[in-house]
Order: structure tokens, then C-alpha cells, then sequence
């Protein structure tokens, strides 16, 4: 795994063995960030990187200088992970923080520019994160809310749906606040 573009780009990232994150593919992350980079201006963005896994999301866009991320984990181990390899790069503008994501989301007062989501792909459940960001305003006006998962889900009929990009296995929807 590596970080593909920025301030800290070519950087590789080595999780330990026990980590059962399954990251983003570096194909489909190169190519997210490809869109996001006509779409968004980094420094300007406070991003949230739900079910944050290894960081991975999260080192990419503290690497472009986001302005600040906040990347939720449950897992200790990977949370711990998170945190140190934030620690080693010098990246101080990501907040690791040890939390279940929904129990995070009905408490978090704060907007953000950019929300993603990975959450793993068998977790039941886990498009509730999207009505539960869109429903409790947790995007600013023109933020968008990135949801990765497998082909089975698909989300054009949500109001807020506003496109998918497709890498392989792996499905990116996009939202937009209605």
C-alpha cells in the first residue's frame, strides 16, 4: 500500500499482519482521487473517513493538505495503526478517533466538506450511514458523501445520489446534500 499523490506521495504504508482491514485498491483509489481532483480543492476540506480501516483514505488526503481529517475506527489495532503511522509521516492535521461509526455519527456536531465511507462489505447494515449523514446535516452546502461498496448495492434511487464510478470490484457512490 502506498500513498499515491501529495505531499507525502510514493510514502509506503505497511500495516502489520493482524490488521483485518481490507484497503482500498490503489487502482480504485488513484482513480477516486483522479475525479476528486476536479471536483474539490483540498485545503479548503475538512474530511470525515468513516470505517477508516489501515488510513489509508485518510493519508491521501492529508497528503493533498486537507485541512483537517478525522478518521473513525473501532478496531484498537487498526486505530492504533492509524495513529502511529499519522505520527511517523508528521501529519498533524489527521484526528484518529476510537469509535463505533454509528454511535459517532448521532453524537458528531460538526459539518464536513468531504464524508467517506468503507465500511466492510458484508457489514449488514451499513448503508444507514448515508441517510444517517444526509439526514443529520452532517455535510456543508456543496459537500459530498462518498460511499464504497460492492456491486450488489445500488443507491439511484436515493434523492441525494448523484453518480457512480466503478473500478473493478470496487463501486463508489457519490451523494450530494438535496
Amino acid at each position: 500500500m502506498r500513498i499515491i499523490s501529495g505531499k507525502y506521495k510514493g510514502r509506503a504504508i505497511n500495516p502489520p499482519r493482524n490488521l483485518k482491514a481490507r484497503p482500498t485498491t490503489d487502482f480504485a483509489k488513484e482513480n477516486l482521487f483522479n475525479v476528486l481532483n476536479n471536483l474539490v480543492d483540498f485545503e479548503e476540506c475538512d474530511v470525515l473517513d468513516l470505517f477508516a480501516g489501515t488510513g489509508s483514505i485518510s493519508y491521501e488526503f492529508a497528503s493533498r493538505g486537507a485541512r483537517s481529517v478525522t478518521s473513525v475506527e473501532i478496531n484498537p489495532v487498526h486505530y492504533d495503526f492509524i495513529r502511529q503511522t499519522a505520527r511517523n509521516l508528521g501529519i498533524e492535521s489527521l484526528h484518529p478517533v476510537k469509535a463505533n461509526v454509528f454511535l459517532y455519527l448521532k453524537s458528531c456536531a460538526k459539518q464536513f466538506d468531504i464524508i467517506f465511507s468503507d465500511a466492510p462489505y458484508d457489514l449488514e447494515g451499513s448503508e444507514s450511514v448515508i441517510r444517517e449523514v444526509l439526514d443529520r446535516n452532517l455535510l456543508r452546502q456543496d459537500g459530498m458523501l462518498i460511499f464504497e461498496h460492492s456491486r450488489k448495492m445500488d443507491f439511484e434511487d436515493y434523492p441525494e445520489f448523484w453518480q457512480l464510478r466503478s473500478y473493478g470490484s470496487v463501486q463508489f457512490s457519490f451523494f450530494k446534500k438535496a
